[in-house]
């Protein structure tokens, strides 16, 4: 990784640290979030994943008025540093603890890869 790239990573890493703790607060279920990314194909190849504990509390959140609420956070937290998402829809993921741990056994590094 090249030094800007390892720089503008933590640029990404510290404005979704700070959806992550307004998403705590706010969003019932949602526990944590991670991204990860190619910067020799950047900003394409950025994906950030939003994790909830159930199953059932990450289908309460998609059917509520909310339900935007994530992608709009981030978005605006990734375009105050300067990153634009080309396509917001696939580079942002919702998923939950329930899922990995029924079809990668709780692993989540090969859920991700």
């Amino acid at each position: 990784m090249r030094k800007s790239d390892k720089k503008l990573d933590n640029q990404i890493v510290k404005a979704l640290t700070q959806v992550c703790h307004s998403a705590l607060e706010d969003i019932d279920g949602f526990e944590w979030l991670t991204h990860t990314v190619n910067f020799d194909n950047f900003p394409e190849s950025l994906k950030v994943v939003c994790i909830f504990d159930r199953n059932a509390k990450l289908a309460h959140y998609l059917k509520s008025d909310n339900k935007d609420s994530l992608t709009l956070m981030i978005t605006k937290s990734l375009v105050d540093i300067g990153v634009e998402l080309k396509n917001a829809q696939n580079q942002i993921e919702l998923d939950s603890e329930e899922n990995c741990t029924l079809y990668h056994g709780g692993n989540w590094r090969k859920r991700l890869a």
